[in-house]
């Protein structure tokens, strides 16, 4: 989105806000906005999640099929990311624009869930090595864009992880090399992603003037010459960093943001960790006594 679309006094008095550390909606420069977190909600994905940050709004789904395996990696399985932005969630998501946007995105969360440091065990995706895998198709819909999407996708792409389930194979060896395999289909049999717990969040921080803030709104965007995103797993290790935009940070700054990231990062995890592991006692418990599935969406704010 253009600068020009906020006014030198509008920026004025975001910037002079969070120098005293009282952004425009009240917030402080380190809390983030309301959030709620729901899975389950797509019946035909393999499993889902949708969260609400702010205004922002993205829909994950995520689909597990039977593909071949890559030669570079004969006994691993695939994610495979796209993200696409609705025309309707912003102008800037309109003609070309949304192309950009649409790889930009998707580039980014593919470092994070497909790079070394991600934490997800592809070798469990394997079925036969060299020939069969589980290919896992991520689809993260951004339906409403008000400002820090990179971090709302990965955190919902990470609760779709998490709900997500693979259909249990018997395998049989028939000598010589050769293999061939069973699905199940009773949904019961199905399991869990291995490794989706150690999958890392990203905390984005905006640099705002001499300060920096997270979870900015479209407008504060608009002030924010340079960003600085940090993916962090459950134990507080730093997964990846990378730098957005054309101004500059100092060292001694950078090494701020980044412990910064780090300690915002580690409850996040584990208060959103909590919260699905809530939500799915509470599916199951609906489930044992006939009950329909209501989805318990949550609010989640750190400070």
């Amino acid at each position: 989105m253009p600068a020009s679309l906020i006014s030198p006094s509008e920026k004025s008095y975001i910037e002079e806000g969070i120098q005293h550390d009282c952004r425009a909606d009240g917030r402080s420069r380190l809390e983030y906005r309301h959030m709620i977190l729901e899975t389950g909600l797509l019946s035909q994905a393999s499993g889902s999640a949708r969260c609400r940050l702010g205004e922002s709004d993205v829909l994950v789904g995520v689909k597990v099929e039977i593909g071949e395996v890559e030669r570079s990696q004969p006994n691993k399985g695939r994610l495979v990311l796209n993200v696409e932005c609705s025309p309707s969630a912003s102008q800037q998501f309109e003609g070309r624009g949304a192309d950009e946007i649409n790889n930009s995105l998707t580039m980014a969360i593919d470092r994070i869930f497909n790079g070394p440091q991600s934490g997800l065990d592809l070798e469990k995706l394997c079925i036969i090595p060299g020939q069969q895998c589980w290919v896992i198709y991520i689809d993260a819909m951004v339906m409403d864009a008000a400002g820090n999407l990179l971090d709302c996708i990965v955190m919902t792409t990470r609760a779709a992880l998490y709900n997500a389930r693979i259909p249990k194979t018997e395998i049989q060896d028939l000598g010589e090399g050769e293999y061939e395999f069973e699905v199940m289909d009773d949904v019961e049999d199905a399991e869990p992603i291995v490794g989706w717990e150690n999958l890392p969040i990203s905390v984005t921080l905006y640099k705002i003037a001499d300060r920096y803030i997270i979870d900015p709104t479209i407008l504060e965007e608009l002030c924010s010459q340079v960003t600085l995103t940090v993916g962090v797993n459950k134990d507080g290790a730093v997964c990846g960093i990378q730098k957005g935009g054309n101004g500059s940070i100092e060292p001694s700054l950078l090494t701020e943001m980044i412990q910064t990231a780090t300690a915002l990062a580690k409850p996040l995890i584990q208060q959103l960790d909590n919260k699905l592991i809530a939500e799915e006692n509470h599916d199951q418990e609906n489930r044992r006594q006939g009950k329909p599935i209501e989805k318990l969406g949550f609010f989640a704010a750190v400070i």
